[in-house]
């Protein structure tokens, strides 16, 4: 293997030039502008462009399994003529829960062939949440893995939707247990359809700006939320990243992160597939297998999260840590000490942390491997980003003499907005919103500046230092982030709030030292007489969230009057966290493997390898 940046010593990088960093992010403001929003242009087109380019190329990598470009092709080309044989049309849509093996790209590749929008389904959803998913997205049908089935089968309104099953030889399921009312013929159909490719006029009048996927996003408040992504913009993601990490068809993606979510489906895919590149996937991320399977593939490029790559750090160090051929990294969420560790153990090379959302209309990319740092911006009046200055105390915007909001100076804490662009000829700025015109308003921000203007409300604080590098700070709102995934305070509440014997209960996230984003905890307060049964609680919990939706910690409070004052007595208890020292109420945690709360002790807190609180910062 030969030698590579990551074999090598860290060096001290050089902080650049404000005009350096610049010249950086115009090649991305190009590659941005390179597809007009009337272009007749779809997913389907530049995929099979790409496989006129490279078919014989690996496109998927899949444990023992390789697929072509021209492979990948034909087996959507299958999954296209089975969705038009069972009635879908251009601009229908039809949701589709997979968990990361090639069908998820067969099936989605196959839709946009005949002009159809995809709805990702997370797969853990179930009950309210999952009909809602359905339901908010206007899907005329619904593909399922076998693997993702208990949700469904679990969710019995979900019957009223055609349901169409395709198996998992990993994971079967007894066909005694499968209902008359999931068609098990979808595959037999796909799997004898033609191999060519549907005739093109199917997708003539789909543009660029239009609909080619939902990926659904917690946001901050209540369910989860459908948001639109054009056929551009998926597009222009990878047109952007493949200029950012200059990839090209010799690179090799890994992908470990679930394919329902924005990053993988979007940033991975999509750049791969603009240089004609490979991706090497698995189902789920194994911090055991990580290594291995980088070396075995010589993978060149990889998606992370932070919690991911403080896995991989907390793994003993091996002789051979720095012997693989990575050059870059892109992601989210790597704290400034992960980073440190990581290159100090697996050598330098260039990491892209950026911050962003699914629906984001504004981004920023650390393109100089400034440590810690989500992104530069050299020079405000060439970005649609601004940081407006928000009290988190009050939860609210400050204003000027004028009651116009303020952008921040460095150093000063602000919510990350991005102005809205609307003109027929730009792609760039745009907000493309959700499926719910109501969800899509919340959302904007209106005269923030100057009279008329519109701008994208992140949700997301930030922070800038003297230099223009911005830093995460956290989310505001009743959303909080763990285990990668987005976590709404009002959805949880909303699905224990029904517990036997429950008066009050408020769910909100807490710091975890060493974890980023935050953990879920809830302060509950029993019904006179009531007792809290924290075995029964944990049983009611599991039925009813996804697992990574379950509180951490549960604090069995005393107090009638604890959402009285709901902000500002939830920042209150943010602040507590899971520290026995503030407070007196009885504390638990939860225990997955003995399937219960148990309580708080600092042997408990070892056993799960969970850290003392530290305390807000």
């Amino acid at each position: 293997m030969s030698t590579s940046l990551a074999q090598q010593a860290p060096t001290a990088r050089l902080l650049p030039s404000r005009e350096q960093t610049q010249a950086k992010l115009d090649l991305r403001s190009a590659a941005a502008s390179r597809i007009k929003p009337a272009q007749r242009y779809t997913v389907a087109d530049r995929l099979e462009t790409q496989v006129d380019r490279f078919g014989e190329r690996p496109f998927l990598v899949y444990g023992q399994q390789r697929f072509s470009y021209r492979e990948v092709d034909e087996r959507a080309n299958q999954y296209a003529h089975a969705f038009l044989a069972r009635g879908i049309k251009p601009g229908d849509v039809c949701a589709m829960a997979l968990e990361n093996r090639p069908d998820f790209f067969f099936c989605w590749f196959g839709l946009t062939k005949i002009g159809a929008v995809t709805a990702f389904i997370n797969y853990h959803l179930k009950g309210r949440a999952l009909l809602h998913a359905l339901q908010s997205t206007s899907a005329k049908a619904v593909v399922i893995g076998e693997e993702c089935l208990e949700g469904f089968l679990e969710t019995e309104q979900t019957a009223d939707y055609p349901r169409w099953l395709v198996p998992d030889s990993e994971n079967p399921v007894d066909p005694g247990q499968l209902p008359a009312t999931l068609d098990r013929q979808f595959h037999d159909q796909v799997q004898d359809a033609s191999r060519s490719r549907p005739d093109t006029a199917l997708r003539a009048n789909i543009k660029a700006e239009d609909d080619m996927l939902y990926i659904f996003t917690s946001g901050t408040t209540g369910l989860p939320k459908a948001a639109r992504y054009s056929h551009m913009r998926w597009m222009t993601s990878g047109d952007v990243m493949e200029v950012t990490m200059e990839i090209t068809p010799d690179d090799i993606f890994y992908c470990c992160l679930p394919l329902y979510h924005g990053a993988a489906a979007t940033s991975v895919t999509s750049t791969a597939l603009a240089a004609g590149a490979s991706i090497v996937f698995r189902r789920k991320f194994s911090a055991s297998q990580f290594w291995a399977e980088i070396r075995q593939h010589q993978v060149t490029v990889f998606q992370y999260i932070g919690e991911i790559c403080r896995y991989l750090l907390n793994k003993p160090a091996q002789a051979n840590d720095r012997e693989h051929g990575l050059r870059c990294m892109l992601g989210a969420g790597l704290s400034r000490d992960v980073w440190s560790r990581w290159v100090e153990r697996f050598g330098d090379l260039d990491i892209f942390e950026g911050w962003g959302a699914t629906e984001a209309n504004a981004a920023v990319l650390n393109v100089d491997n400034r440590v810690g740092s989500c992104g530069r911006v050299p020079f405000w009046d060439k970005t649609n980003l601004r940081l407006l200055k928000y009290d988190t105390g009050t939860q609210t915007h400050l204003r000027d003499a004028e009651g116009r909001y303020i952008h921040c100076q460095p150093g000063e804490v602000g919510e990350a907005v991005g102005m809205i662009v609307n003109h027929p000829e730009i792609g760039a700025g745009r907000f493309e919103g959700y499926t719910s015109p109501e969800a899509t308003e919340s959302k904007i921000l209106r005269n923030v500046f100057s009279d008329g203007d519109a701008w994208w409300a992140s949700g997301d604080l930030l922070r800038y230092d003297e230099d223009g590098y911005c830093y995460f700070v956290d989310r505001i709102g009743d959303t909080f982030r763990w285990k990668s995934e987005n976590v709404s305070t009002l959805e949880v509440a909303d699905a224990l709030g029904d517990f036997p014997g429950l008066e009050l209960i408020n769910i909100y996230g807490v710091l975890v030292p060493g974890h980023e984003g935050r953990a879920g905890m809830a302060a509950v307060l029993m019904q006179p007489g009531q007792q809290f049964d924290p075995q029964a609680f944990f049983a009611f919990a599991n039925d009813r969230l996804p697992h990574y939706a379950l509180p951490v910690f549960v604090r069995v409070s005393a107090m009638a009057d604890m959402t009285s004052t709901f902000k500002l007595r939830k920042i209150d208890l943010q602040r507590q966290g899971y520290n026995p020292a503030l407070f007196t109420d009885p504390l638990f945690v939860k225990d997955d493997q003995a399937g219960t709360y148990v309580p708080f002790s600092a042997e408990v807190l070892e056993r799960l390898e969970l850290p003392a609180f530290a305390g807000e910062t």
